[in-house]
């Protein structure tokens, strides 16, 4: 069971690799193609991804209650909805200063969930082999994603779609973001490199690549859909009944499905709650669905991440 959970841990770290390496080929094709301005495409891309991620968090309530015990998943239910709930509404009253707090959230999330997965690779390919410290890859693949896309001089357009008040977030200090967050990158890389960890290296520089050559949006978008979400799911098989049956038949690729089949009533009921939130907004319905869509994901991560650090500890003391 142990060579088949590694093929499948093995196999998506691939797909997400090669999902965002098109993403950066697609990128450079579509701004030739049709224009590096042209919001179309990349909003095309962006949903497509952003679709692709939202099912991955739905499973939070399977991981960590038992299904015997209804009261208790009820209430968790409840409170993870009313986290969910309390977030949305704070980024929509404060939008700056919820935008910045999401930002640290997710680069914070995404570093630490990006390490775990490696760790839990690591410890299906040798029980007695290395692992990567967290502080040596975590913080380059956390801020790669996230800070480089939102500072980049692209990005104030695509702001200006998503909410006009979000354009200055960074207050100027674009520079200097720039400057930290490339200095921690070749730490990190440096130090990855000196640990012959050279396929952590190519991880890292596939999100450099990401983050510094598509648009925001989608460099957002297809990190969050292709690449944490797959890795995440994958963490998420390791705790699933199914999934587990499915490993001891030797059956990967079920084990995956089983992780994902649960969580696409989330999609569907992601649409239909931005749709009805729209539908009470006093501008069209074409100009606030994606800002409503973003805003959704990123009040659902709070209660995820919280949910998920007991996962994230776990697997990086493996």
């Amino acid at each position: 069971m142990v060579e088949v959970k590694f093929n499948v841990f093995s196999r998506i770290r691939t797909l997400s690799s090669v999902a965002v390496a098109v993403a950066i080929i697609l990128s450079i094709l579509f701004s030739q193609w049709l224009g590096a301005d042209s919001l179309n495409w990349q909003i095309v891309l962006a949903t497509i991804a952003l679709a692709v991620g939202i099912p991955h968090g739905a499973l939070d309530h399977l991981v960590t209650l038992p299904r015997s015990a209804p009261i208790r998943m009820a209430l968790f239910v409840f409170v993870y909805v009313a986290i969910a709930l309390l977030a949305i509404y704070a980024i929509l009253k404060w939008n700056v200063w919820g935008f910045i707090f999401v930002v640290v959230m997710s680069a914070t999330h995404f570093g630490i969930g990006d390490s775990a997965f490696l760790n839990e690779l690591d410890s299906l390919k040798s029980s007695t082999g290395s692992r990567i410290p967290a502080w040596l890859y975590a913080p380059a693949a956390g801020l790669l994603p996230v800070a480089i896309p939102l500072v980049n001089s692209r990005s104030s357009e695509a702001l200006t779609k998503v909410n006009e008040s979000l354009v200055d977030w960074h207050q100027g200090y674009t520079t200097e973001i720039i400057l930290a967050v490339a200095a921690i990158t070749t730490l990190c890389l440096l130090g990855l490199l000196q640990r012959k960890r050279y396929r952590d290296a190519l991880d890292i520089a596939l999100l450099a690549a990401l983050a510094s050559i598509a648009p925001p949006l989608v460099a957002f978008a297809v990190y969050f859909g292709c690449w944490h979400a797959l890795r995440h799911t994958a963490r998420l098989t390791s705790l699933l009944p199914n999934s587990e049956s499915a490993y001891l038949r030797g059956r990967g690729g079920q084990a995956f499905v089983a992780a994902v089949i649960p969580g696409l009533p989330a999609l569907f009921g992601t649409i239909i709650f931005i749709a009805v939130l729209a539908g009470f907004s006093q501008q069209d319905l074409s100009d606030k669905f994606l800002w409503l869509t973003l805003v959704t994901i990123w009040a659902l991560t709070v209660p995820h991440m919280l949910v998920t650090a007991k996962l994230d500890r776990a697997a990086l003391r493996k």
